[in-house]
């Protein structure tokens, strides 16, 4: 027999969070903790561990990820990258959004469920603090409803300075992964006037992390975020979601106790069986109370839904508690659920693998082939050429930048011209270690070589007598 359809339009016209006259609703999620619970508890304490170690692990000196927009510096796995990288960074990031688009294609939203830093942060700690100083989703209600009696005001002044001493340290560490655990030290220890914009920032920072945690929650997932967009235009029928088995829980409905019948006929059985043609849905909406944006999963996917497994917790219980098998709610397809099919590895998906391991190929041999130092060599603007004593001069300003954290002294030389001399105007050249250096310098040529009043020129960059870059100029002479 086939379940009856569900009403599946609804949902889909207004926020599960909103009332009809759009008066936010406060939701009030309830916690199972089920072995997927268990299991995103003991994962999340790892992210953590890397989100708050991270700034303040350093590799040969320097950070292991930096991210300094002000500076326009940035640094991955220890590797620093400059403006002069761009180009490397916008394809890394492009091989990264193919990369998420495979992974929702086939997962998902897994990353939201189990390693977004929002879900993580408000799902496994404000939640939970929230819930150990005033109690359950029920006892919460109560507090609310409650007037502002003794009770209320130190449970709530309680909860509240908590979320803001941990949006302070999230704060701190969110600037550290900007500026570096060094600055962020001088900030913190030195006179605060000292580092006005610094301290400004950490404020700035540390009240917008609160508002998102103790008022905007779940909405940063609704409104804000556009991956929840993102995955109505990537998820098919095929895709790996949390999703609710219509097939096997319809018609849903409370289950009665029956007695044995003694008669074995299976049509009389039906007859006076009372849950005869009910699915296994039982219809007690834990699902609903567990979810952290509050909609109801037995409507199909929504845009709304974060992966988070809560229901699927929740429902396994329930399940459990009246003799029923599990997976009701379970991380399945569509076509899992209404026609059995397994997970394979389809046509779309090896197109996106394909376009994937092309990228991954083409940004590691960037990545390989990327120079240590990168050499910018110009004519000096609004001169020409000087003559003096049977030699003809060129003046050039030259910036070399030091991609690595190794500093290293450097030295010019002309290729293909060994009687050019090249004279360094004030200090020799030292390149600090992930720094630019400026300088001036004349390439001075006997007059009686040039062989036209304009010749090209290749400058070689010497480090401990080995060639580290290579850069053309031109040379103007007199035209005789």
């Amino acid at each position: 027999m086939k379940p009856p359809k569900i009403d599946t339009t609804e949902f889909r016209d207004h926020l599960s969070n909103v009332t009809e006259t759009g008066k936010r609703i406060w939701i009030y999620p309830r916690i199972v903790v089920g072995q997927l619970y268990k299991l995103r508890t003991y994962f999340s304490w790892l992210l953590l561990g890397f989100l708050f170690g991270i700034p303040f692990v350093e590799v040969n000196g320097g950070p292991l990820f930096l991210f300094n927009v002000i500076e326009r510096k940035f640094i991955f796995f220890g590797v620093t990258f400059f403006p002069q990288d761009f180009h490397l960074v916008a394809f890394g990031l492009l091989t990264f959004i193919v990369f998420i688009i495979l992974f929702t294609v086939i997962f998902g939203r897994v990353w939201c469920g189990w390693a977004c830093p929002q879900t993580i942060f408000m799902e496994m700690l404000f939640r939970k603090i929230e819930n150990f100083i005033e109690g359950d989703y029920r006892a919460q209600q109560r507090l609310d409803a409650q007037p502002w009696d003794t009770e209320k005001i130190v449970k709530k002044t309680s909860k509240h300075v908590i979320f803001f001493i941990i949006s302070f340290l999230i704060a701190n560490t969110f600037l550290a992964y900007i500026i570096g655990k060094r600055e962020l030290f001088s900030i913190i220890l030195d006179n605060p006037l000292n580092h006005i914009s610094g301290l400004v920032a950490i404020v700035i920072f540390t009240f917008v992390f609160y508002f998102v945690f103790a008022k905007f929650r779940e909405l940063v997932c609704i409104v804000v975020c556009p991956y929840g967009r993102l995955q109505g235009v990537l998820l098919d029928k095929k895709s790996i979601i949390v999703a609710y088995d219509f097939l096997r829980g319809e018609p849903r409905g409370k289950k009665k106790k029956v007695e044995e019948q003694p008669n074995p006929l299976e049509e009389l059985k039906a007859l006076t069986n009372p849950n005869a043609n009910k699915g296994h849905c039982v219809d007690c909406s834990i699902c609903v109370q567990v979810c952290p944006t509050g909609i109801d999963i037995r409507n199909g996917t929504q845009l709304e839904c974060i992966g988070c497994t809560a229901c699927i917790d929740a429902c396994d219980e329930v399940m459990v508690k009246t003799n029923q098998p599990t997976g009701l709610i379970r991380y399945a397809s569509l076509d899992g659920i209404e026609q059995g099919k397994k997970l394979s590895f389809n046509l779309r998906i090896k197109a996106y693998t394909g376009v994937l391991v092309a990228l991954l190929g083409i940004l590691v041999y960037m990545l390989i082939t990327r120079s240590d130092v990168e050499t910018t060599l110009l004519r000096t603007p609004g001169l020409t050429y000087q003559e003096e004593k049977g030699n003809v001069s060129n003046l050039y300003n030259i910036e070399i930048l030091n991609k690595t954290i190794n500093a290293m002294p450097v030295s010019l030389r002309v290729k293909d011209y060994p009687s050019a001399q090249i004279k360094l105007i004030g200090k020799p050249l030292q390149l600090n270690k992930s720094d630019l250096t400026k300088g001036s310098f004349f390439i001075v040529i006997p007059k009686k070589e040039l062989e036209s009043p304009s010749i090209k020129l290749k400058v070689e960059i010497l480090s401990n007598g080995q060639v580290i870059d290579e850069v053309k100029t031109s040379f103007l002479g007199p035209m005789e």
